[in-house]
């Protein structure tokens, strides 16, 4: 049986409680931020992903705009979506509106389609459902006919209808792809995924980023869920406290954001409090290099 994130993190509380107290990162600590190395440019290493959560009908939007606003209060700016994922353009680009957030936000989003032609007519295709006349971060998903797409995207940039270009892939297989795109071509953003239980990304592919200067997404941060399952039956360990952890999913996400080369990671959600719990990573410390190693330990099952 799958169990959920909400059983998860009940058992987890439940054994963090026994295990013995745990301090939490103070909200009124600043969010931590990293650079985009292309520009100097901020962000706040916790942004929020869209794929299937923001995926529903008009109907359903009220719980998804709870969401939204509550990343925004807590000072949270990349959200990321993709033609690929059904409705979530079209859902993000209407809350935003809702609630004015698009001057708040850095939004992302996809070309997933092959041709010129038919990129462009994606890519503003996804400008009207999140509309927006300018694209913070526009990315080739999957590296689909990305060579196509990167001499669109390029030009773009230089007319100012996007502000930075990118490529992204899921799947580790991928990843050496991904490096012979970096070295062809002039990025500002990978994404990519990369969590405790997928860490290919750290051989060569994260290396390779952050000497190129290529800021990176992960996404993926809970393997698609797959994490909470090998973890229900472990308590968090007590040494998560000395990094202002209060659940597993902050710890996995402060491992993360502590390598060096990772500028954000796009957590996605429909609940409010899944959100708070996530945003709780982005605040010091963060762990060290000794901490990493005893995190990667104790999820180890």
């Amino acid at each position: 049986m799958k169990m959920s994130r909400r059983d998860s993190l009940k058992i987890l509380a439940a054994g963090a409680a026994v295990g013995g107290s745990v301090r939490a990162a103070p909200e009124s600590q600043p969010l931590l931020r990293r650079k985009i190395p292309s520009s100097d440019e901020m962000l706040p290493v916790i942004g929020l992903g869209t794929w299937q959560t923001f995926d529903v009908p008009p109907d359903q939007h009220g719980p998804l705009a709870e969401v939204l606003r509550e990343f925004s209060a807590l000072g949270g700016k990349l959200i990321d979506s993709s033609p690929m994922y059904g409705a979530s353009e079209k859902t993000a680009g209407d809350l935003m509106d809702r609630l004015s957030l698009k001057k708040a936000l850095f939004v992302a989003t996809k070309v997933w389609t092959s041709g010129k032609e038919a990129g462009i007519r994606q890519m503003e295709e996804s400008m009207k459902k999140l509309g927006t006349p300018v694209i913070d971060l526009m990315q080739v998903h999957n590296l689909v006919d990305v060579k196509t797409h990167l001499d669109t995207l390029n030009a773009w940039k230089h007319e100012g209808i996007i502000r930075y270009l990118g490529v992204t892939h899921y799947h580790e297989g991928s990843h050496d792809a991904l490096m012979k795109v970096m070295e062809s071509e002039s990025l500002d953003f990978l994404q990519i995924n990369y969590s405790l239980a997928e860490r290919e990304a750290e051989e060569k592919l994260l290396p390779m980023a952050k000497d190129r200067g290529v800021a990176v997404i992960v996404n993926r941060p809970f393997a698609g869920g797959n994490v909470f399952a090998r973890l229900r039956e472990k308590p968090l360990p007590d040494f998560a406290g000395e990094i202002g952890c209060t659940s597993w999913a902050q710890l996995m996400l402060k491992f993360i954001i502590s390598h060096p080369a990772i500028t954000c990671a796009i957590p996605a959600t429909s609940k409010v409090k899944h959100l708070r719990d996530n945003m709780g990573a982005c605040r010091a410390p963060l762990p060290d290099e000794a901490m990493r190693k005893r995190i990667a330990a104790a999820a180890r099952v």
